[in-house]
């Protein structure tokens, strides 16, 4: 019996968006996509996205694909406007005939997809852009207006922070302490891939001549024209400062595997601590392990 909607995960160059491919083959799927950096258009090679070196569609080889390249590089996009999104297409997904097949290695949309996320007030378009504004012109001052217990320094999460602030005069994190609601596929079939460590870092260091071939640099110089915040995309982060001169090309290289691999680390450490999956594999997965999975479901 095919189940009513999967979440596919794992750390970064695991192999998740190909299985997932996969799997939609063989249970009528439609593949949404659950990583916040493709989700935006214009940087698939740098967000290792699926439709990197291929036309952006609707479709591939049949299959559905939804959430992917749908934001320029200047809109912004919460977690609570993700999970909307997320809900519709699912929602489509199930009215079609089709088994929703979440793929990505954001942990906190996978959290929110699970779980759902604490409410949150409306927002005006003026607060919302005043906050932006305020991070934009000193974050470190920004930061100064939060409570002790916000620790993020993220300019996206401090923007938020501060707009719910302006909006309400209350912290966020009196609104993060309330039940959760929203959630999409609280009982999904949850498919951890978690391939050695060894295996991992040689997979990372094999993709990025490839994502260099495939066009990252035209990407990165795509996002200093944006003025898209780099620091969000590892390997951004790297090409933009090899841009400006910051970086020689070798230590372009050499720091965006090593900064990979630090994410990878912390992937692992967030699946390991609070991911519960129903099925891990333990390896790139292969037809075996399709067939397995067929075979359970």
């Amino acid at each position: 019996m095919t189940k009513k909607a999967y979440i596919i995960t794992g750390p970064t160059a695991s192999g998740k968006s190909d299985f997932a491919h996969k799997l939609a083959q063989a249970v009528n799927g439609r593949i949404i996509n659950c990583d916040s950096v493709q989700i935006y258009r214009g940087i698939e090679n740098i967000s290792a996205s699926p439709f990197a070196g291929r036309e952006i569609t609707d479709s591939v080889d049949g299959v559905p694909y939804r959430l992917f390249s749908i934001l320029s590089l200047d809109e912004q996009i919460s977690v609570a406007d993700y999970l909307n999104l997320a809900k519709q297409e699912y929602d489509n997904a199930i009215s079609a005939g089709h088994t929703p097949i979440f793929v990505g290695g954001t942990g906190y949309y996978i959290n929110a997809l699970i779980q759902g996320i604490s409410p949150m007030p409306e927002i005006s378009m003026e607060n919302r852009a005043r906050a932006r504004q305020m991070v934009t012109d000193d974050i470190d001052l920004a930061r100064k207006l939060l409570p002790d217990n916000f620790q993020h320094t993220d300019k996206q999460r401090v923007a938020r922070a501060l707009e719910v602030l302006l909006e309400t005069g209350q912290n966020i994190t009196e609104f993060q302490s309330k039940s959760r609601i929203g959630a999409v596929v609280p009982d999904a079939c949850k498919i951890l891939i978690n391939p050695p460590v060894d295996l991992l870092r040689k997979r990372i260091a094999d993709r990025i001549p490839q994502m260099l071939s495939g066009g990252a640099m035209d990407e990165a110089k795509l996002i200093i024209d944006s003025g898209w915040n780099e620091n969000r995309a590892i390997g951004a982060t790297q090409l933009c400062k090899f841009i400006r001169g910051e970086l020689s090309q070798t230590e372009c290289i050499e720091n965006w595997i090593t900064k990979t691999n630090q994410y990878a680390k912390r992937q692992r450490t967030w699946f390991r601590t609070q991911f519960n999956p129903d099925i891990v594999i333990s390896g790139v997965p292969t037809d075996a392990d399709l067939f397995e999975i067929q075979k359970n479901i």
